[in-house]
């Protein structure tokens, strides 16, 4: 098995998108990527953390690849827009990848590096690569929450998928 943490704008929607993807064995969401220790929602909101809203999938290589997990994460979200994405925007919003390896870190600069030359998109990916800290997952409201409150929130991601 092999982790991937992803941030690209709301973790419910990224959830739910990675839930239904053959070889995700499990999502969780939660908090990485900032300077606070033991972030809560209501701070990550904020906006003043450092935090980024994520999703840590754990993955059986074998039937879908880093790279399969990559390809996926930037269909889903508009990784040229700086922290938004859809109605939600600040800092924790923002399009971020936390490899847990070199070889990790390379397949997400090369995908990175495809999907920026690629057309189609008119503006550069803003997407940061930065290595893996400590993950916090978030409160358990959150964790599989659009299971939970079927038709109590539309993502960006589902919309336009």
């Amino acid at each position: 098995m092999e982790i991937a943490t992803l941030g690209g704008g709301c973790f419910w929607c990224l959830e739910a998108v990675y839930d239904e993807m053959d070889g995700v064995t499990s999502v969780e969401s939660g908090y990485m990527g900032g300077h606070m220790p033991n972030p809560d929602y209501r701070a990550v909101c904020n906006g003043d953390t450092g935090h980024v809203e994520v999703v840590q999938l754990h993955f059986d290589p074998a039937v879908s690849s880093y790279r399969d997990i990559l390809e996926v994460f930037f269909a889903i979200h508009d990784p040229t827009s700086m922290d938004r994405q859809g109605n939600d925007s600040g800092p924790q919003y923002r399009s971020a990848i936390f490899y847990t390896s070199e070889a990790q870190k390379k397949t997400a600069e090369a995908v990175k590096a495809k999907w920026d030359h690629s057309g189609k998109f008119t503006r550069p990916i803003t997407t940061e690569i930065t290595a893996a800290g400590k993950f916090y997952p978030a409160e358990d409201y959150h964790q599989k929450y659009l299971v939970k409150n079927p038709g109590g929130y539309t993502c960006h991601v589902l919309r336009d998928l």
